[in-house]
């Protein structure tokens, strides 16, 4: 029986944080055993917001390097480009023509972006949701990892695959594209922010101390963990509302520790802020530092990296273009000799 197939990626824009790595990375890491596993670095949605264009393909390798050194295992799963199999943009465009517009003006992360955005919101901000559908029913994935914020481009990947796929040029027989369904991560899936414990840790924010960078220097992760906001109480707890900075860092010490909750809870109970944050930062620059090493190596030696995107964009374009293929046939294209 073939393994369930498993999809998922982050964008290169700004340097991946333990919330990317805790919440995502790890999970896809223990994935590879169980699953056949593609992760790809998505470059195509980094430009619906201005970028540097100078900054994207460095941005680009260095977070491979970083799938990579956080342990993704090349001959456990496929790791490639977005931008590199072109079929994602000819598939997003065949979504575009029988996607309702009134679908997309609801979705809830574009009305946030566009805020920011003011006069200058592309019609690829619009449409991400669509491109991101394509990425996901590309590769025929039976789950697809998300948090709480990704559940509503999931619920549009699925929507279109059967609403606007099957159902107009397949049949309950053989539909056209298969639908994914929900991977609810486990533990660590929120890391919040070490400066709003109520707010997701984010490479948007514009404070660069409301989060811990993998590749953030042992003196800078020492310097944020002591400046992260706290409460003025005595005592670390777990699962108390009044106290969500206190919640989080506790979890991230019970995550980089290796400890567990159960363990944390009981030693940190009379403890202080003074005697806990140094604990935490020695564990985070521990659980770091092998990371940081590989991600050394792998910059100083490209050859290592360009052979593994090769392979995977390999891989990855031959189910691709299979899948491409199936529904330029289903919606009547002339076939390609």
């Amino acid at each position: 029986m073939p393994r369930p197939r498993v999809l998922s990626g982050v964008q290169p824009t700004g340097a991946l944080h333990l919330g990317n790595w805790l919440g995502a990375i790890r999970n896809w890491v223990e994935l590879q055993d169980t699953h056949d596993t593609y992760v790809c670095v998505v470059d195509l949605h980094a430009i619906t917001v201005p970028h540097d264009p100078s900054q994207l393909a460095a941005d680009t390798r260095s977070t491979a390097a970083l799938y990579l050194a956080c342990g993704m295992d090349p001959k456990r799963c496929s790791i490639f480009i977005q931008s590199q199999v072109a079929a994602h943009s000819e598939l997003c465009w065949l979504l575009n023509c029988v996607t309702p517009l009134n679908w997309l003006e609801r979705m809830i992360q574009f009305k946030e972006k566009s805020v920011k955005q003011g006069d200058n919101v592309s019609v690829g901000l619009l449409d991400y949701p669509v491109l991101m559908a394509a990425d996901i029913l590309l590769y025929d994935a039976d789950l697809v990892p998300v948090g709480e914020d990704q559940k509503q481009h999931l619920e549009l990947a699925r929507d279109i695959a059967q609403q606007r796929i099957n159902a107009r040029f397949g049949s309950k027989e053989n539909p056209v594209l298969n639908v994914p369904k929900p991977l609810i991560l486990k533990e660590g899936a929120r890391v919040m922010s070490l400066t709003d414990g109520r707010s997701k840790m984010s490479k948007s924010d514009p404070n660069e101390g409301s989060r811990i960078t993998l590749l953030d220097p042992p003196e800078l992760i020492t310097k944020k963990i002591k400046r992260a906001k706290t409460d003025p109480e005595r005592g670390l707890e777990f699962g108390n509302p009044d106290r969500p900075e206190t919640d989080n860092l506790l979890g991230l010490y019970a995550i980089l520790s290796g400890q567990g909750r159960d363990s944390v809870a009981a030693q940190c109970a009379d403890m202080g802020w003074g005697q806990f944050k140094p604990l935490l930062a020695e564990a985070a620059v521990a659980a770091l530092e092998p990371i940081q090493g590989r991600y050394k190596e792998l910059i100083d030696h490209p050859e290592e990296l360009d052979l593994v995107l090769e392979q995977g964009r390999q891989k990855a374009e031959a189910v691709a273009n299979a899948t491409l293929n199936r529904v330029r046939q289903a919606l009547g294209f002339a076939s390609r000799t």
